[in-house]
Formats: C-alpha cells, structure tokens, sequence
C-alpha cells in the first residue's frame, strides 16, 4: 500500500480527496487578581488580533500555494476575533507537489494545489475570578481539495503561536479515481501528524498520538516537557511569591494543564 501512495497517481480528472486539519493551541497563565486577569486578556487579544491572524493565515495560503478569493474577519467585544478565507488553486507545476512525510516550510516556497477551500480561526480567551487561571484558546482549520495535504502548514502555525498544548486532527475524505476507475481514498503516506512537525519542536513537547489508520482520521497532542512557574505568571514574578503560594500556583497551573491536554476533570490531589 505504501509504495502505491509514493508513486505518482494518474488521476482521471480532479482529486477530489478532501484533506482537513484542525489545530487547536492553548496558553496559561495564572494572573493573581482581576486587575491583572483583565490585563492579560487585554494583552491576548492585542497580540493576536483579527489583524495578525489575518497576516498568518495570509502566510499559510503561500506555503500552500493558494489564491485568496475573500476575507472575512472581526474583532469582538470584550474579548476574541474571528477571521475566514476562503482560498482557490494555484497553477503550479506538478512536480513542485509535495505530500512526503516531513516538517512544512517556515515559509519560504510554494508548494500546493488547491481548489474551493478555506482557512479559518477563532480565539477564546477567557479567565475565572476564583481561581486565578487566565487561558486564550486559538481554532485553525485549514480544509484543502486537491493533492496536498494542509500539513505542510502545520509546522508554520506551531511557530507563530507560543503554545503549551497543541491539539491536532487530520482527517482525509472522500475518494478520488485513477485512469483505471480504481478508488483512492488517500493519496499520500503518513504514519503520524508528528513527522509533520519540526526536531526543534519535537524537542520541547511530549506528544502523543490516537490514530484510527483504516478510517483516515489521525490525532496527536502535545504539552511542553519542561514547566518552569515564571513562564506562566503575569504581572509577577515567582520571586514575589513565598514558597507556600508558589507551590500552590505551580499545582493550579500543571492541574489545568492536565484537565485540558485529557479532555476530563481530574482530581486535584493526583496532580
């Protein structure tokens, strides 16, 4: 199966192979009061602003190599922003395709074939009065018709975002036919969305994947090895803290990190 997908398919007419990627990024941060959690979400949506998401997704669509047809993006109020594209193909010569299993530019080329597809991101960035936990959320998903895979943008966006969990799905739909009728229901190699990824990354990040291989679906997520409390307070710093409160917050903080790279409540004395 394998060397089949390496070779080059004679497709009759278009690859209709739907390719999706969602990628979801997560920053915490632990702010002492509401003057400061009211600061970082002013800060959050300051930096990542329908202006800036504009600008990264503009640079996606060149490492993929597409044409943007339309762009829709707000700005909301108190908080988060919103920004739509939708994207055509591009004519590029066929041989500069690549599906191979390996990190995506930084950006610098063009490598993509795309027709009626999109690129999408909302931000989330909430906190809790109680608890001192401040969080900004941001969705991608870049959805592609065509024979390359979204993936190759993938390594781009883990670097324009400062992440402490990164959440990935990839899924590939539909089929498309070659000269001989024969159904293809993907067109390229992957064993997991983490050859996507960059070594520098791969370094910092513990990663974990739950792939359904048969169906197309591939899932992997991934939390920073390396927790360090000073990356994680706004407004402070831990030498402001006495030993008692640091180590408090430091277990708030790894507590909400865990709940949201498991998807479930956990219970506060297993942190």
């Amino acid at each position: 199966m394998a060397e089949k997908l390496n070779r080059k398919l004679r497709l009759h007419g278009f690859n209709n192979l739907t390719k999706t990627l969602s990628f979801n990024i997560y920053d915490i941060c632990y702010t002492q009061n509401e003057s400061q959690q009211k600061t970082y979400i002013e800060y959050i949506d300051e930096e990542y602003n329908a202006e800036r998401l504009t600008q990264i997704l503009t640079d996606v669509t060149e490492i993929i190599g597409a044409n943007i047809l339309n762009i829709a993006h707000q700005d909301y109020d108190p908080q988060g922003a919103s920004v739509t594209m939708l994207i055509s193909e591009e004519p590029i010569i066929a041989e500069e395709l690549s599906n191979t299993e390996s990190p995506g530019p930084l950006p610098d080329s063009v490598v993509a074939h795309l027709d009626k597809s999109h690129i999408t991101v909302h931000t989330y960035p909430e906190s809790h009065p109680d608890n001192g936990i401040s969080t900004f959320r941001a969705d991608i998903d870049v959805s592609t018709c065509g024979r390359i895979s979204p993936l190759k943008a993938l390594n781009y966006l883990i670097h324009s975002f400062e992440s402490d969990i990164v959440i990935m799905d990839y899924r590939v739909r539909g089929f498309t036919r070659d000269v001989k009728g024969k159904k293809h229901f993907i067109d390229h190699k992957i064993n997991s969305i983490q050859n996507y990824i960059g070594k520098d990354v791969q370094n910092l990040y513990s990663m974990m994947d739950v792939n359904v291989y048969q169906e197309n679906i591939f899932h992997t997520k991934m939390w920073l090895k390396n927790f360090e409390l000073n990356n994680y307070l706004f407004g402070i710093s831990e030498s402001d803290l006495n030993a008692k409160d640091a180590k408090r917050i430091r277990k708030q903080v790894r507590h909400e990190m865990q709940e949201i790279f498991y998807a479930r409540n956990i219970n506060k004395n297993l942190v």
